[in-house]
């Protein structure tokens, strides 16, 4: 995550009470990192592969996926991109 990506993502998180997430691979590396609040996926989250390449991201509100959704090659470049709607 950029580091502006990352201020905007915690002072949100601040703001509604949000607690940050971090899930690791077994080797100890970060698997995905985002927020939660009540139990719920909430706001900005990115998914990454064992080599510490961005995999994936997008935004969740009340636990679902919610606006643009991006998946990146191992090069980086953006594989697919689709948008999501709340139900």
């Amino acid at each position: 995550m950029k580091k502006s990506q990352a201020n905007r993502t915690r002072k949100a998180a601040k703001k509604t009470g949000a607690k940050e997430f971090i899930h690791y691979y077994r080797d100890g590396t970060v698997w995905a990192r985002g927020q939660t609040l009540n139990g719920s996926a909430t706001g900005y989250w990115e998914w990454f592969r064992k080599d510490g390449t961005k995999m994936g991201s997008g935004y969740f509100e009340n636990g679902q996926q919610v606006g643009e959704w991006i998946n990146y090659d191992k090069a980086g470049k953006v594989e697919k991109v689709r948008n999501m709607k709340a139900k």
